[in-house]
C-alpha cells in the first residue's frame, strides 16, 4: 500500500477479529466517507487509551475511541511506526489518527448484541467523523445525522451518539 493509504495496526493479535477485513473496511471509509483522504487506526488496549486520554484530553480513564486530527496530531501513528514525528499531512490528504480500545470494543459488542469486529467498525466510523471535523458535543446534531446516514449505508447498527442519546 502506498504511504498515503489508510492503515490499521494491532498492538497484539485479537481473537475473533479479522485484521484484513478491518483494513478493507478502513480503505472503504477512506474512499467513501473521507473523500480519499487517509488516516491511521491503532487497535490497542485500555491502558494505552487511558494514557492517551489523560495526556491529550486531561481525562484519566480509558475510553473506546479517540481521534487526533493531523493538524493537531499527536504521535499515535509515530508510536506504532517507532518514529519520532507524526505522519506529515502533506497536501491535506492525511486526516490523522484514531485509537480504539479492543477491550471496550469487545464489551460494547457483547452489550449491544454484535461482535467485536462490528463494534470496531462502528468506532472507526465515529472516530473518522471526528477527524473530518465533526463534534457531537457542539454541532446541534450534524455528526449524529452523518453517523446515522453512513451507518445505514455501511450496514452498521447502534451508533455511539444514539446510544448516549437514548
Amino acid at each position: 500500500m502506498p504511504p498515503e493509504g489508510t492503515t490499521v495496526t494491532f498492538r497484539r493479535p485479537a481473537a475473533g477479529v479479522r485484521p484484513r477485513a478491518l483494513a478493507r473496511f478502513a480503505r472503504r471509509l477512506q474512499s467513501e466517507v473521507a473523500g480519499g483522504r487517509a488516516f491511521d487506526c491503532l487497535i490497542t488496549g485500555d491502558v494505552e487509551l487511558r494514557r492517551l486520554n489523560r495526556e491529550f484530553r486531561g481525562k484519566d480513564y480509558a475510553t473506546d475511541v479517540l481521534s487526533f486530527r493531523a493538524n493537531r496530531s499527536l504521535t499515535v501513528a509515530a508510536q506504532k511506526r517507532d518514529a519520532t514525528e507524526p505522519r506529515p499531512s502533506g497536501s491535506g490528504m492525511y486526516l490523522g489518527d484514531i485509537a480504539i480500545s479492543i477491550q471496550r470494543a469487545r464489551a460494547q459488542g457483547r452489550k449491544f448484541g454484535h461482535g467485536t469486529e462490528h463494534e470496531i467498525r462502528i468506532l472507526m466510523l465515529h472516530g473518522l467523523l471526528h477527524l473530518l471535523g465533526m463534534d457531537h458535543e457542539s454541532d446541534r446534531g450534524e455528526m449524529a445525522r452523518a453517523e446515522l446516514r453512513w451507518r445505514t449505508k455501511l450496514g452498521l447498527r447502534n451508533g455511539l451518539i444514539e446510544r448516549v442519546s437514548a
